[in-house]
């Protein structure tokens, strides 16, 4: 009852599945140390390079049990690729099958029912210009409407639509969404989010009126940038020290 199975995938799969399952499991494990977990529920994907497979978390184990071992392989229907224990929440794979399959450039996708990104994306008004977090969400940002649990086939046209190109998204009364060309641009993004959103809640807690960037700041802040990260994603900046994190928090992670 208490035991999870011990899997060992090192040296068994490509060094590029490798490095993928490590940065993955990473994540997971970064994404519950900040306390942005569901429990057993809510997901991270990642597309492995060149082909139509994705990597998902093992449906009840929690975030910071996740493995780069134990994170199961399938395919965009859902089904199991690789010889597991561990089966996935099909449901739950519903979103990351739609966006995955509409952006190719989404090789990673986080999907989250944080507090705070719940309660933005809740508001009639969503995430306003208040902070400099905003203006890298806003710059990207989409919605989508709540169509109750996320099971039905015919709402994943919906949601396509809805990203379209974007890579932030709040799902109206149900949570946040981020997709990145790495696992580490995905997660730098919901960062961003996650900070824009908790601040626009402190703001409103106040009851004080706030100041709002101005538009024309916020059409010059992709620029802006472009011109900080000197020809890389802020993600790929971050994740390297990221990794070092999750190998403090634990290195179980890499197994």
């Amino acid at each position: 009852m208490f035991e999870i199975a011990q899997l060992d995938l090192k040296g068994k799969v490509s060094d590029s599945e490798w490095q993928l399952r490590i940065d993955l499991a990473a994540c997971y494990r970064l994404v519950a140390d900040l306390g942005w977990d569901d429990i057993i529920y809510t997901h991270l994907s990642a597309r492995l390079l060149g082909t139509d497979e994705y990597l998902v978390n093992p449906f009840g184990l929690a975030f910071n049990e996740v493995t780069a071992s134990n994170l199961v392989k399938v395919d965009l229907q859902g089904n199991i690729l690789d010889d597991t224990p561990y089966v996935i929440n099909p449901a739950g794979f519903t979103i990351h099958s739609a966006i995955h399959e509409a952006r190719p450039d989404a090789h990673c996708v986080i999907h989250l029912h944080t507090n705070a990104t719940t309660v933005v994306a809740s508001q009639k008004q969503g995430l306003l210009p208040y902070s400099q977090y905003s203006m890298f969400s806003l710059a990207s940002l989409s919605y989508h409407g709540y169509e109750g649990l996320a099971v039905n086939d015919d709402e994943k046209k919906r949601l396509q639509d809805d990203i379209a190109n974007t890579n932030h998204m709040l799902l109206v009364n149900h949570g946040g969404l981020t997709v990145g060309s790495t696992v580490g641009d995905a997660f730098m993004r919901f960062f961003d989010l996650q900070r824009a959103c908790e601040i626009q809640v402190m703001l409103q807690s106040t009851g004080q009126e706030a100041t709002q960037v101005p538009q024309e700041i916020l059409d010059n802040i992709k620029k802006q940038q472009n011109i900080v990260n000197i020809g890389e994603s802020g993600g790929q900046k971050i994740w390297p020290a990221m990794l070092r994190k999750a190998y403090k928090l634990d290195p179980g992670f890499m197994q």
